[in-house]
């Protein structure tokens, strides 16, 4: 697994940066970047965080992540060999401070304050992807023009949001780094009981003062922040087991009655399991 520091830093004097990540797995490090970050899942399928909220990424998904958001990618390793994701990333002023305030940069208006929440795109991906598909065979003036060509694509296409709430103060590093061992644990034994007093150890404090650190961050309980990943973990689990029992799911994610597992999973999905599972 490649080892991230929280801050990624990119070359300095490039307004456009082009990446390609081929790995077994994606990261598993929360880190923040101030680039703006669009990328294209090529290959590969897992759960990732932006800011708050946890989400369910696959194959052809288009995402942009705004900067200074934390986030961090855990691919499903053994559903797939191999990861692949092709990301453009750029700061709003890389190309002047006040370019895209242009009249005729208006229709990305709505690309840069949705960004801020970190997007996925719903519509428009074919397009999209045909554009990304150009970007390794192109020079690099090419590839401004084909951002500019996405960042149009995007702007006029449905997305949904990737968080409900950024926290609006930059983490410093020890404070990503104190995140990083709270989201890796809560990812790694959202299947197992987790008490307030192991949490708290993880982020090295006491129960109130982890409390207070965490709701401040997130806008949201950590039991709130675990029960999330327990109903995203189950999501995946009916995708792709449709002959596994909704009680046995509900247990494997960690609910101890299918009763406060049915209720919670209608909470926040707006259905029930088994009309979830009906609907895919």
């Amino acid at each position: 697994m490649k080892v991230l520091p929280f801050k990624i830093p990119k070359p300095k004097n490039e307004a456009l940066i082009y990446q390609e990540d081929r790995e077994r797995v994606f990261y598993g490090q929360l880190h923040q970047h101030q680039e703006i970050q669009i990328s294209l899942i090529v290959k590969g399928s897992g759960s990732f965080i932006v800011a708050d909220t946890i989400n369910e990424y696959k194959e052809n998904d288009i995402l942009v992540i705004g900067g200074y958001i934390p986030h961090v990618f855990k691919s499903d390793s053994h559903k797939s060999d191999e990861s692949i994701m092709c990301s453009l990333f750029f700061k709003k002023d890389a190309f002047g401070k006040h370019f895209f305030e242009l009249t005729d940069m208006a229709e990305t208006k709505a690309f840069f304050k949705d960004s801020e929440y970190g997007l996925k795109v719903l519509s428009k991906k074919h397009k999209i992807t045909n554009q990304f598909n150009k970007l390794r065979h192109q020079n690099k003036i090419e590839r401004v023009a084909t951002l500019f060509k996405i960042i149009s694509l995007i702007s006029t296409a449905e997305t949904t949001p990737l968080s409900s709430f950024v926290y609006k103060k930059k983490y410093s590093d020890n404070e990503g780094k104190r995140m990083n061992n709270v989201f890796e644990y809560a990812m790694e034994k959202f299947y197992e009981p987790i008490t307030l007093e192991e949490i708290a150890d993880r982020a090295h404090m006491n129960k109130n003062s982890f409390c207070r650190y965490f709701k401040k961050r997130t806008n949201k309980t950590f039991f709130q922040f675990l029960i999330e990943i327990r109903i995203e973990n189950a999501c995946k689990l009916i995708n792709s087991n449709p002959d596994l029992s909704i009680s046995l799911i509900s247990e494997q994610c960690g609910f101890r009655t299918i009763a406060n597992f049915n209720r919670k999973f209608k909470e926040i999905k707006g259905v029930t399991p088994t009309d979830y599972r009906r609907q895919r």
